[in-house]
């Protein structure tokens, strides 16, 4: 994994925790095709070897904006092939986002609108802080989500709501976003990094094998009959039985102490 970036940050902030940041405050961390290429190595990276990674922390620089969405005046005059080009390489970083090993927790640190809307729906799940405003506002655009909107929405509030929300353009609020089920926290000002951290550092605590299995499970399984998601399910299940942390895992609760996980 590469540590150097145009446009995030990314650093090993504990030896198994990565803070991913969107740095392009400038503009409210609005994704142009630099952001776009560089998310998807980061992502990829992971994908292949995800190393000493157990967790990541996406958020955005600044105390305003995670992120804005789409760069619109790196847009204005794009032909259409070029429009499309670069909304291909958004769909590849964010199919890389899913198909991350490793929990991928969204800090929403201020507004997400449009693409930065879907980014947050697109990870394991998020935290917000209170000021912080959602909207996918397309439609007054002209377009209409293309980054998951429209299918990752349905599937956190109901369709009914998702609806509502994409079809009317209009943000709503982070108190809104958690009780209609898209935000998992809302943190007080000043208080979201240390309400991420702590279960970011849960996450890491746990075995690694464990976590990537169960992730993997669950997101798979959703898009299976229940018959073959449980078929899903034990076969990962059953990949965890001969690991040595399995066996650490036990021999520690049987000894009484906090198991060390090795990842193997």
């Amino acid at each position: 994994m590469r540590r150097t970036y145009e446009t995030i940050l990314a650093e090993m902030i504990e030896p198994h925790l990565l803070l991913v940041t969107l740095n392009r405050p400038e503009v409210g961390n609005a994704k142009n095709t630099q952001m776009g290429l560089d998310t998807l190595d980061l992502w990829s990276s992971l994908i292949a070897d995800p190393g000493d990674v157990r967790c990541v922390v996406l958020t955005g620089a600044g105390e305003k904006i995670f992120c804005a969405g789409g760069d619109l005046k790196q847009r204005k005059g794009m032909t259409q092939a070029e429009w499309q080009h670069q909304h291909e390489i958004f769909e590849r970083s964010r199919d890389a986002l899913m198909d991350s090993p490793v929990p991928v927790i969204a800090a929403v640190n201020g507004h997400a609108y449009g693409g930065g809307c879907e980014t947050v729906l697109a990870c394991d799940f998020a935290y917000a802080v209170r000021t912080a405003r959602f909207a996918l506002p397309e439609v007054t655009l002209g377009i209409m989500p293309g980054a998951g909107g429209t299918q990752f929405l349905p599937r956190a509030v109901g369709e009914r709501r998702a609806k509502e929300i994409i079809l009317s353009g209009k943000p709503f609020t982070a108190e809104q976003a958690m009780s209609w089920g898209m935000v998992n926290h809302v943190s007080e000002p000043g208080e979201l990094m240390n309400d991420v951290l702590a279960v970011a550092r849960t996450i890491c605590a746990n075995a690694p094998l464990s976590i990537r299995q169960a992730k993997k499970s669950i997101h798979h399984g959703l898009q299976m009959d229940i018959r073959r998601a449980l078929w899903f399910e034990i076969e990962a299940y059953n990949r965890l039985v001969d690991t040595e942390d399995r066996r650490e895992g036990v021999l520690a609760f049987n000894e009484k102490r906090k198991p060390e996980f090795k990842g193997r």
